[in-house]
């Protein structure tokens, strides 16, 4: 049995976590519907785990800003540098993945444009279309997003997997078994709407339409097959081992 653990960065708001469920809870659930079990490791207040053991990583989102340089985030840093030089599976959502990006060599900051939230379609690249891990997913699917921050400039060596009109860098690829997306695969409808609740003024005062947005939102079972995907593939390379 794969060893899969969540690395948390961060708390959802109190009134989701109530609801739904915090950002590990929402991974663990969503892994949970196709028989996978992860353990969690909340890098904001636990020491670093030793990666000899783990066949396979999930690093959350969070209300952080990576730009922020927290400790705890910059401590993330080299161990996640490590895994990579160990070839340790890895997946990142949205902090994850501008926190993977930034450890990397890439920048990660606020996106000019603004926030992103809402139901967005996302398009795979030419490289997405024929990746281990997306390639099995429409070229066009639907994708929950919230951040206000984003991979402004992708690390060295990283291939694009997928954008859209917000941003370039909505999927990434950094080695043969290192990934990171954009938008969130554990997020559920409900939850996409409980997060734009609490944004109304945030996107009314950069000219979105928060109702229009509400109304758009749709389930995402493409986007969020991406967890389960990256499970199996661990699972996979574990017994071959």
């Amino acid at each position: 049995m794969s060893r899969l653990l969540i690395v948390k960065t961060g708390d959802a708001f109190p009134d989701v976590v109530e609801a739904h469920g915090d950002f590990e809870a929402l991974f663990q659930q969503a892994l949970a519907r196709d028989g996978f079990n992860a353990s969690v490791f909340d890098a904001r207040y636990e020491p670093l785990p030793v990666l000899e053991g783990i066949d396979g990583l999930y690093i959350t989102g969070s209300h952080a800003m990576v730009s922020d340089a927290e400790p705890w985030s910059e401590a993330l840093k080299p161990w996640l540098l490590e895994a990579m030089e160990r070839n340790l599976a890895m997946l990142g959502v949205c902090y994850g993945h501008q926190l993977m990006a930034a450890a990397l060599g890439g920048v990660s900051d606020y996106h000019p444009a603004g926030r992103e939230s809402g139901t967005h379609a996302v398009t795979l690249t030419e490289a997405g279309r024929a990746d281990a891990l997306l390639g099995q997913l429409p070229e066009r699917f639907p994708a929950q997003l919230t951040h206000a921050q984003s991979v402004l400039e992708a690390p060295e060596g990283a291939v694009v997997l997928a954008r859209n009109a917000h941003d370039a860098h909505q999927a990434l690829r950094y080695g043969t078994r290192q990934w990171s997306v954009q938008f969130h695969p554990e997020f559920t409808a409900e939850v996409m709407r409980a997060y734009l609740a609490h944004q109304v003024d945030k996107l009314r005062d950069q000219g979105q339409d928060p109702e229009a947005l509400m109304a758009g939102v749709t389930a995402t079972p493409e986007a969020s097959s991406l967890l389960a995907r990256f499970a199996e593939a661990v699972a996979r390379k574990a017994e071959h081992a």
